[in-house]
């Protein structure tokens, strides 16, 4: 599709303006103080639209919709465990992390358990977030493509790039304040998706709801056989079940607010506790909504293509294209000039909101944990901030590269691969922080046994995965679990071997409240 000039207009005014933050912020940007945590001087309200952006990606955008197009509701689930966690982490990760007054999510690791493990939990961060970097923008140059007509490669790689730009002479600064524009452009966004899809349906919002319902578009189920299986509470490894997709979310979450750097930064960026705190609270309430509202953005459009039919969304239906192409398609062939600008700066907000925030979090982990910790301790200020642009530059390129090989591989829906992928390389940090902030047992050596048993259950389960293992020998439960059962292994097993290999007493580090300021 050729975008009118209006569109243009739209897309190149909201470039600028993301351009023009990341050089305003780069005057800042003579210490790493400023570079990683922004002076500690953000309030509440920017930490929480901050956390949406880098939360709500373009997994949300494109994964979201389609998956509910494809499906039903099932995977919503795992959200709504965000409210238990989040109360976990206001009142017990938190405080912690804002009284030592860390950058870093793994120096808690150091202060607990020794060097080594910190070295262990940076490193388990970095891998994870290359591979959601790579994910995303993949997922972005598919909208670029459909706007540009770009090969993939060109769509990539300036998509990557422009991220990259902005964020390495920006730092956190310009992270943040980019993070809170482009979450009301993504809002905004899907919101004029929404408008325009009810304005072509001759019964509106009710109708989506009606025969949407009726087909069982809203269920809580697996999907099986173009419809929902009938809805489970049980406990079950082997089937995805209501009350297992709650537990995982509850994993992932407290995971998330544990030990996720993206996150802790956050806490260390703000002006106090107070602040810190009212930031997750202004996530929570806004997130949950935004993540409901682009279920049902998915849910109207398979309504809307039941109406009005298209060969591409029949396609998509049959598993004869991406899933994930549903909603660049809807944008470009659908939406009128001038509108299709903003969804597409909206679909553009969405991607580089998560890559901004993890580009800058993989180079404060690098620069903190390794660099200026082990290999190169001791320099002064200055060389460290190089290092940092360095790093993120280099970050930029291995994100390209990523992208570049995704591009090439066979997938099926992505939420389910995203989900899969943070399961396998979660490598039990959420066992690890859970002992060690609720429990006085176990030091280096316990965690590394730990540690050991849960990177050979997930290597188990990669082969699995890769059906690289015969039928007997394979996990017989559903690997969306991984991630749930790993992290009971590595807190069981820490915590047995700290009792039958006893070392000197561990202090456990109490999270106790933070001063205010």
């Amino acid at each position: 599709m050729t975008l009118a000039i209006a569109d243009w207009i739209v897309l190149a005014g909201y470039l600028c303006i993301v351009l023009g933050i990341g050089i305003y912020f780069s005057r800042r940007n003579t210490n790493t103080e400023e570079y990683f945590v922004g002076g500690r001087r953000f309030r509440g309200w920017v930490i929480g639209l901050s956390l949406v952006g880098t939360s709500i990606s373009s997994i949300t955008f494109l994964a979201y919709p389609a998956d509910a197009f494809l499906t039903d509701w099932l995977r919503y689930l795992p959200n709504l465990a965000l409210l238990p966690a989040m109360l976990v982490a206001a009142f017990v990760f938190l405080p912690f992390f804002r009284r030592e007054n860390m950058t870093s999510a793994y120096e808690f690791l150091e202060l607990r358990y020794g060097p080594s493990i910190r070295v262990y939990g940076a490193i388990a961060f970095l891998v994870a977030q290359l591979v959601r970097l790579a994910m995303i923008l993949w997922l972005l140059s598919l909208l670029i493509q459909q706007v540009t007509d770009l090969t993939p490669t060109t769509a990539i790689i300036l998509g990557g790039f422009f991220v990259g730009f902005y964020t390495v002479i920006g730092g956190i600064d310009a992270v943040i304040w980019t993070d809170v524009l482009q979450t009301v452009i993504l809002l905004l966004g899907g919101l004029v998706c929404l408008w325009v899809i009810l304005e072509a349906l001759p019964g509106g919002l009710n109708q989506v709801f009606e025969q949407a319902g009726q087909a069982g578009k809203f269920a809580l189920a697996p999907w099986e056989n173009g419809a929902p299986a009938e809805t489970s509470w049980s406990f079950s490894l082997s089937e995805k079940t209501a009350t297992m997709m709650l537990l995982i979310g509850l994993t992932n979450w407290l995971t998330e607010y544990s030990s996720n750097q993206n996150t802790v930064q956050r806490y260390c960026a703000s002006q106090s506790t107070k602040e810190a705190r009212r930031g997750l609270w202004v996530y929570l309430f806004t997130a949950l909504p935004i993540w409901a509202f682009y279920m049902l953005l998915g849910t109207a459009l398979w309504v809307f293509f039941q109406v009005y039919p298209d060969a591409q969304a029949s396609a998509i239906l049959t598993g004869e294209t991406r899933a994930e192409t549903l909603m660049p398609h809807f944008i470009t062939g659908y939406l009128p000039a001038g509108v299709a600008g903003l969804v597409i700066a909206a679909a553009l907000a969405a991607a580089m909101s998560s890559l901004d925030s993890s580009i800058n979090s993989i180079t404060t982990v690098s620069v903190v944990d390794l660099y200026r910790r082990h290999l190169r301790p001791g320099r002064d200020d200055r060389h460290y901030l190089k290092v940092a642009w360095a790093i993120a530059a280099a970050v930029t390129g291995v994100m390209i590269l990523g992208a570049l090989w995704l591009n090439q591989a066979d997938t099926k829906t992505l939420q389910d691969t995203s989900t899969i992928l943070v399961s396998l390389l979660g490598g039990g940090m959420l066992g690890l922080y859970l002992l060690g902030f609720f429990s006085k047992k176990g030091n280096a050596r316990a965690a590394w046994v730990g540690i050991g048993c849960t990177l050979v259950f997930t290597s188990w389960t990669i082969l699995t995965n890769n059906q690289l293992l015969p039928e007997a020998l394979s996990a017989p439960f559903d690997l969306y679990y991984t991630g749930l059962i790993g992290n009971v292994l590595m807190f069981l097993v820490g915590y047995v071997v700290a009792l039958l290999w006893p070392a000197a007493s561990v202090a456990p580090v109490s999270p106790q409240p933070a001063a205010e300021g």
